[in-house]
């Protein structure tokens, strides 16, 4: 009998009807990983590809892959799915799990395992899969070799879980239907395991056809009120969004917002917040804080402080940001109470001397780096003549960067240095600027940024995908530059600010306290590598700028590929 006549086998039977409910349930992108165990859910994967039913990425390395997933799931709001093998390959995808569970990022790890009388007795690439991910994992499904029956089920639970559903609400052999839940029947969206044991045969037979299901729609947000009050900040970390600015105006306060926020916009931001903390923190009595602060010790302090009190605006059943006096975690949609007085008679005064504060410093850093506007024309074309010549310092890097972004493009940030400095100088802006913020790694930050990129550009939306990152974490994710041939390419021009080595670490104490040698060899990691020979290594356009003219060219062209940005004399921490 010909192989496409016969019956599909259960492993291929089982995966058919898994992929296709993944994508009828939501799922529109699809990563596969290369491996034996895995084979039939990577062959209907490619056959849904062909099909149009959802979007394939195939990719080499299990860390990389992980972190694509992280960045089109970032983007899209949507869970997406990652398939591997048994054995080691599960545990490269540990960073991005962690990453979507403490940032809420809708992740579906399948992950191909052996069968029970396989397991204990080692066999090849077998150990305890189920639960690797420890906490990191929203839910856990186990499917054993067994219990391939139901694989309109798993995907649904599988997509309820990553979307942020409590609960199991559908048992093997139960119909395939929206459930109705409580109101608080919801937390965050995070990363679910789908582990799955297949016998051989591992794939063969014709295709088989799953169940009809229905999409996954979101769970319900509760509804939790927030009243006016005086001497109130705001602040937005990581992720806040455009609600961090309504929030503020609501309530009359003064927004101080981190470049990733999404919330540096708007008449209430506070310019060069984190320096005015310095200036008028005293006075401060009660912070809300939406998203994931991270970057500014002022913020920290402000926030920690035992006389001030703390609203954070949190996740459902997860870790909060907390003060160390009162702390309050509202969760979900927000309403403003109304006040005995009205928010703005509230918030007036306070706000225009926080922003006034931020207006003055900032225009004293504007006044620094600002040509004078009283040069005749050979003295300015003497100074621009200069420009040319003047080496890139972090913060030059850093405003270019975000100065020629624009609401329509996607800034991607790496946990460097340069995250910092941008939060120090960049100005107001509509910028839809992501980062790795939940645990601040390095890791997959080059793959998280090519997922962001393919999203948008997917989404039919103008603008090019950004990132700025350093050189250390350029070179930990030097594989998420590969893209197989026939892969879809993102269209990402990645900027790299390389100053040889782990500057970050030149602000910490232990830069004063080490001794030089070992201070360089294992913190500051320096190193020798050649950005143009990596670019030409997997086939990315490459450009060498050295001066301030230089990187405003390489940045107008706005096109994909590698800019080598290579920052002069920024080697130690008074540079800052």
């Amino acid at each position: 009998m010909p192989e496409a006549a016969r019956p599909a086998l259960p492993a291929a039977a089982y995966a058919d009807r898994l992929v296709t409910s993944l994508a009828a349930a939501g799922v529109a992108d699809l990563i596969v990983c290369p491996g034996s165990r895995s084979q039939a859910i990577a062959l209907a994967a490619a056959r849904a590809a062909r099909e149009g039913s959802l979007a394939l990425h195939v990719r080499i390395d299990e860390r990389s892959a992980a972190f694509l997933a992280l960045g089109l799931a970032r983007e899209t709001g949507s869970p997406v799915a990652i398939v591997v093998t048994s054995g080691t390959a599960l545990a490269n995808l540990h960073p991005a799990m962690l990453e979507a569970h403490h940032s809420d990022v809708p992740l579906i790890a399948i992950t191909a395992d052996r069968p029970a009388e396989l397991q204990g007795v080692r066999a090849n690439q077998t150990t305890r899969q189920p639960g690797i991910f420890g906490d990191a994992a929203r839910v856990v499904l186990d499917v054993g070799a067994d219990a391939l029956r139901h694989p309109e089920g798993d995907a649904v639970r599988a997509v309820r879980a990553a979307l942020g559903w409590r609960g199991d609400a559908i048992a093997d052999g139960a119909p395939v239907a929206a459930s109705s839940e409580p109101d608080d029947a919801h937390t965050e969206p995070g990363p679910v395991q789908l582990n799955i044991a297949f016998r051989e045969p591992l794939s063969g037979g014709a295709p088989a056809a799953a169940r009809p299901i229905e999409p996954v729609g979101r769970p319900p947000m509760p509804t939790a009120t927030l009243r006016a009050a005086a001497a109130t900040v705001v602040i937005a970390g990581a992720d806040a969004g455009a609600a961090a600015v309504d929030l503020a105006e609501a309530i009359g306060a003064p927004l101080i917002a981190e470049p990733t926020s999404g919330a540096r916009f708007g008449r209430v931001l506070v310019p060069h917040g984190r320096d005015v903390i310095a200036q008028l923190g005293e006075a401060v009595r009660r912070v809300v804080v939406l998203g994931h602060p991270t970057l500014a010790r002022a913020v920290t302090g402000l926030i920690r402080r035992p006389d001030v009190e703390v609203v954070t605006i949190g996740r459902a059943g997860q870790d909060n940001v907390r003060g160390t006096g009162a702390t309050t975690v509202l969760t979900g949609r927000i309403e403003v109470e109304p006040a005995e007085r009205d928010a703005e008679d509230i918030g007036r005064e306070w706000i225009e001397r926080w922003v006034a504060a931020g207006r003055a410093l900032a225009a004293e850093h504007d006044a620094e780096s600002a040509p004078d506007s009283q040069l005749s024309r050979s003295a300015y074309a003497k100074a621009e003549l200069a420009e040319g010549r003047t080496p890139i310092t972090r913060r030059e890097l850093v405003t270019q960067v975000w100065d020629r972004t624009w609401p329509h493009d996607r800034l991607v940030v790496a946990a460097s240095r340069l995250i910092r400095e941008l939060d120090a100088f960049a100005g107001p802006k509509a910028v839809t600027a992501r980062a790795n913020r939940g645990l601040a790694g390095i890791d997959g930050t080059v793959s998280t940024a090519s997922g962001i990129a393919i999203a948008h550009r997917r989404s039919g939306e103008p603008g090019l995908t950004r990132l700025l990152i350093g050189d250390l974490a350029l070179l930990h994710d030097a594989g998420g530059l590969h893209v197989p041939p026939g892969e879809e390419r993102p269209q990402l021009q990645i900027i790299v600010g390389n100053d040889r080595g782990g500057s970050l670490f030149d602000l910490l104490e232990v830069a004063g306290s080490a001794a030089p040698d070992d201070f360089a060899r294992v913190l500051r990691t320096p190193h020798e590598v050649d950005f143009e020979h990596l670019a030409a290594a997997y086939g990315w356009p490459y450009e060498r700028v050295s001066d301030r003219a230089g990187l405003r060219r390489a940045l107008s062209q706005a096109r994909p590929g590698i800019i080598e940005a290579v920052l002069e004399g920024e080697t130690d921490a008074q540079q800052l």
